[in-house]
């Protein structure tokens, strides 16, 4: 049974953090983000549908070289062979003790040295061009830029969307390093400060994410304007996209206004005024969010006036890459579900849980289990476009404004 954490004096731990503190659930996290990227490859390579063709990575020369999910397996087993040998012997030195846990915060801290050496490191060749790209990507998008489409912008986006679902996560990284350089008084294996660096930093950091998105939209809508009407879409549907990735930030600022209450700073507005606020922000960013990621990520019928054309499946489409129509309402289902998890904070016989460490965790995961899940289907997607329907450069299709939009 889950320690209710308001029980737990703040200079204690609870069970869950003495068994895997902050550092190490931000870790696994990162790791199990490999580990699904190389599952994406290799279902979608067995359902013929070319991932490296839709993100402009080379191909491979000759049969005798391995498939991309090949070595993107073989990368997080590297990554992983040295985290569980890590935790290991975490737990043998600590043997659950919270202040051996707090004493020992270099052990899960040295792992961040080894993640970034075997990923960054120019000189080992186990896949030396995939993390490379990688790295070249990532530093693009960092300031929200966007290839064009022939140069990979198709995996930018993918990439630029995982890190929005990435957010807390890397968040959680900031505050796991700030307290590891703050000294002793504040071990990283120690109960998360979510205010080191200052009660707004946290708040930023989880922007960041959405903000590159919101940015990468309105590069696209430029695009389009200044290639022209063309008569076929004015770029109203970038818009629509940034206007969701703007959703967001309501409800960071809200969520940290709440944590940090003061009626002095407030002008008056009560602590319930606040909290109807968020409720109001975050079923807006939830819902359209949902609306966007069934309607036009993955161009499902099921907002449309076609949802019951007989020449498709109820609420899907025409032409499918994967066999099962199962698959596109379960994830339907679960994507709609994981995006309404913060239902559980408006129950007062559950809200507890979420403040929970344990709870904090699963819920990070699950948001990163959720984007796993939407890559095959954005994929696929993206895939059917090019394939069994119109090709546009755009890659963010669907009918916003009843005509698609070109890059």
């Amino acid at each position: 049974m889950m320690e209710k954490e308001q029980h737990i004096p703040k200079s204690e731990l609870d069970s869950f953090s003495r068994l895997l503190p902050l550092p190490y659930r931000v870790a696994v996290i990162l790791v199990a983000g490999f580990w699904g990227w190389g599952i994406n490859l290799h279902y979608l390579y067995k359902a013929k549908i070319d991932v490296p063709a839709l993100i402009r990575y080379p191909p491979r020369q000759s049969p005798s070289q391995k498939p991309h999910h090949t070595s993107a397996y073989h990368l997080a087993t590297l990554l992983t062979i040295p985290l569980v040998i890590s935790i290991l012997l975490f737990w043998t030195v600590t043997r659950g003790d919270g202040e051996l846990v707090k004493y020992w915060q270099v052990i899960p801290q040295s792992y961040y040295w080894i993640f970034g050496i075997l990923l960054l490191w120019p000189f080992h060749r186990l896949s030396r061009s995939g993390r490379y790209r990688f790295i070249m990507a990532l530093k693009r998008i960092s300031i929200g830029g966007l290839a064009e489409a022939q140069d990979g912008k198709f995996g930018d986006i993918l990439l630029a969307d995982a890190l929005t679902s990435y957010a807390k996560v890397i968040a959680d990284l900031w505050v796991s390093l700030c307290m590891y350089w703050k000294g002793r008084g504040t071990p990283s294996t120690g109960r998360p400060d979510r205010t080191c660096g200052g009660e707004a930093l946290i708040p930023i950091i989880i922007g960041i994410p959405s903000l590159i998105r919101l940015r990468q939209c309105l590069i696209e809508y430029v695009r389009v304007r200044r290639a022209g009407y063309r008569g076929d879409g004015w770029g109203g549907q970038h818009l629509a996209n940034a206007l969701k990735y703007a959703s967001a930030f309501p409800v960071i600022a809200l969520t940290a206004l709440q944590r940090n209450y003061n009626p002095l700073n407030f002008g008056g507005m009560s602590e319930m005024q606040l909290y109807r606020l968020w409720i109001f922000f975050s079923f807006i960013n939830s819902f359209y969010s949902f609306y966007w990621d069934v309607a036009k990520d993955w161009d499902l019928s099921l907002f449309s006036a076609a949802r019951s054309d007989p020449e498709h499946p109820f609420g899907l489409r025409r032409h499918r890459g994967f066999r099962s129509d199962n698959l596109y309402y379960g994830a339907i289902i679960i994507d709609f579900i994981l995006r309404f998890t913060w239902v559980c904070k408006i129950s007062h016989r559950y809200d507890h849980i979420t403040e929970l460490e344990s709870s904090i965790f699963v819920l990070m995961f699950l948001e990163v289990a959720r984007r796993w899940m939407w890559v095959f289907f954005r994929v696929e997607t993206e895939w059917v476009r090019n394939n069994r329907g119109p090709a546009p450069d755009d890659i963010l299709l669907g009918e916003f404004t009843g005509k698609k939009d070109q890059d």
